[in-house]
C-alpha cells in the first residue's frame, strides 16, 4: 500500500534533481511550486497530491494525480522544469491557471502543456509574452486546448494565428488588454472558436473587427466593450454572411453614435443578446428612454443588456417609439417607425400626469388674527403643527388645530386635526377650508402690524 510518505520522497527527489542540475541563480519553475503547494506534507488532513492504486489485474501500476484544476498564479515561475517530472503527476489534470507568473518564453509553456495530454483550460494572462513568437513546430503541443486566456501578455497576432491554427477544438479565445489597434489577418480560419472576448483594447474602425466574421466564421458570441469602434459601417448582405452565427455581441463603451448603427446589427440572422451601454448615442436620453428606443430598434433580441426582454416589455417599448417621435418631420421618420405604426397604427399621445406634491391654499385663523397659507398635503398634521406655531410666534407648545371644511362643515361639523403622523391629503382639505388654532394653556396670536 502506498502513503503520503512515498508521495513525499516522489516530491523529495523532484526537488533534489531540480537542484542538482541548477548551477545558476534559482529559477522558480512549474515543478517546484508544483512540489510546494500540492506537497502532502503540507496538508496533514489528505489533500494535496493523492496515489490512485489500479485494480487487481490490471496492468496500469497506478501513479500520482493532482486535482484536475491546479492554480499556480502569481508564483514567480519562469521555466518548466522536467517534463517528465510533470507528466508523472498531471495525468489527468484538465485545467491550469499560470497568470501572473514571469513565463517570457513558448519552449517552456510548450514543455508543460506537453506533459498534460487532456488539459482543456489554460490561462497565461500577465505573463510578458510581448515580442515572443511561437514556433509553428511545436504549435501541436496545445491541441486539446478548448479554453485560452492571453490577456494582458502583449502576444502578437502571428502568435495568436499560430495558437488557433494547431488547436482544432479551441472554442473560447481571451485576448483583452492587448494593445491592439488593428487584426492582422491568417491564410487559415479556425472554425472551432465559439467565443471571442477582446475588451479594453484600441479597436476603432469597423474594418478591423470585420476580420473577426473571416477569422472565426462560427463565433457566437463577441466582447467588444471598451473599444472605440464608432459604427457598424457594413451593408446588410456583408453582415449576413461574415457572422451567419452570432448570437451575443457587446458593444459597452463603444464609440457607437448613430442609429444606424443599432438598426444593422439586425442584419445579423442569428442575434438575440445585445450590450450596448455607456455609448455616445445614448448619452442625451433617460434610462427608461435608453431601453425603449434601443428595444423597439432591436426586434429579434431577447436579453438586453443582460435582462431578459417580456413580450410585455416589447409592446410597451414599441409603442413608446412611435410616440416619441411621430411629431417628428415625416423625412426624418425611420423605416422603423412606419413598420410599427403598421402594427400599432397611429397612437394618441399619453396624458401627461403631474406628479409633484399637490398644495392647497387655507384660512388660518388663530384669535383675531387671519392668515392665508399654502399647505402642502403630502406633509403630516406633526409638519403643519411646527409651522404654524412658528408662523403665528406662539409661545406655548401645544396647540389644537381644527378643521372646517367650507362643503361640509354644516353636516359633519368642524374636525380636529389628530394624529402627528397622518397626511393632510387624507383629510380631503381643499382650497378656502379653514383650520382654527386653538392655543391649549393660555397664550395669545401676536396681532400683524
Amino acid at each position: 500500500m502506498f502513503s503520503c510518505a512515498l508521495v513525499s520522497c516522489f516530491f523529495f527527489l523532484i526537488s533534489g534533481r531540480m537542484d542538482l542540475s541548477s548551477d545558476e541563480e534559482e529559477v522558480r519553475t512549474f515543478i517546484q511550486v508544483l512540489s510546494e503547494k500540492y506537497n502532502p506534507e503540507n496538508f496533514p488532513y489528505g489533500q494535496g497530491v493523492v496515489f490512485l492504486p489500479s485494480p487487481p489485474g490490471s496492468p496500469d501500476k497506478g501513479g500520482l494525480f493532482l486535482p484536475s484544476a491546479l492554480v499556480l498564479s502569481d508564483s514567480g515561475i519562469r521555466k518548466a522544469g522536467a517534463g517528465s517530472d510533470i507528466a508523472a503527476v498531471c495525468a489527468h489534470v484538465l485545467e491550469l491557471d499560470l497568470s501572473f507568473n514571469q513565463l517570457s518564453d513558448w519552449d517552456e509553456i510548450g514543455t508543460i502543456v506537453s506533459s498534460i495530454p487532456h488539459l482543456d483550460f489554460l490561462n497565461l494572462s500577465m505573463n510578458p509574452l510581448s515580442g515572443v513568437q511561437l514556433n509553428p513546430s511545436m504549435a501541436d503541443v496545445f491541441s486539446k486546448v478548448r479554453r485560452l486566456v492571453l490577456i494582458n501578455t502583449q502576444v502578437s497576432w502571428d502568435t495568436v494565428h499560430t495558437l488557433t491554427q494547431h488547436t482544432p477544438e479551441l472554442k473560447e479565445l481571451f485576448l483583452c488588454l492587448n494593445g491592439f489597434n488593428s487584426v492582422s489577418e491568417s491564410p487559415a480560419a479556425c472554425p472551432s472558436l465559439r467565443l471571442l472576448q477582446i475588451t479594453d483594447n484600441q479597436l476603432q474602425d469597423w474594418s478591423e473587427v470585420r476580420k473577426f466574421g473571416l477569422l472565426y466564421p462560427s463565433l457566437s458570441t463577441l466582447v467588444l466593450a471598451n473599444n472605440s469602434v464608432g459604427s457598424v459601417s457594413d451593408s446588410k448582405k456583408t453582415l449576413e454572411g461574415l457572422f451567419p452565427k452570432l448570437r451575443s455581441i457587446n458593444l459597452n463603451n463603444s464609440g457607437l453614435s448613430k442609429w444606424m448603427d443599432i438598426e444593422r446589427l439586425n442584419f445579423f440572422p442569428k442575434l438575440e443578446e445585445v450590450k450596448a451601454k455607456g455609448i455616445p448615442l445614448l448619452q442625451s436620453y433617460s434610462t427608461q428612454e435608453r431601453r425603449s428606443l434601443l428595444l423597439a430598434q432591436l426586434p429579434s433580441v431577447m436579453f438586453l443588456n443582460g435582462s431578459k426582454v417580456s413580450e410585455g416589455e416589447r409592446e410597451d417599448a414599441e409603442r413608446f417609439f412611435i410616440r416619441f417621435y411621430q411629431d417628428c418631420p415625416a423625412q426624418e421618420l425611420s423605416d422603423r417607425y412606419h413598420i410599427l405604426v403598421s402594427k400599432y397604427g397611429q397612437l394618441a399621445p399619453l396624458a401627461e400626469v403631474d406628479l409633484r406634491p399637490r398644495c392647497t391654499t387655507v384660512n388660518v385663523r388663530c384669535g383675531d388674527r387671519v392668515e392665508t397659507v399654502d399647505l402642502r398635503l403630502e406633509q403630516t398634521v406633526g409638519d403643519l403643527t411646527k409651522q404654524l406655531r412658528a408662523l403665528l410666534q406662539l409661545q406655548t407648545s401645544g396647540i389644537r388645530l381644527i378643521y372646517i371644511s367650507q362643503e361640509m362643515s354644516s353636516v359633519f361639523g368642524p374636525e380636529e386635526l389628530k394624529g402627528s403622523s397622518r397626511a393632510l391629503h387624507s383629510f380631503n382639505i381643499q382650497d378656502g377650508d379653514e383650520i382654527l388654532v386653538i392655543p391649549k394653556s393660555k397664550s395669545r396670536c401676536n396681532s400683524s402690524d
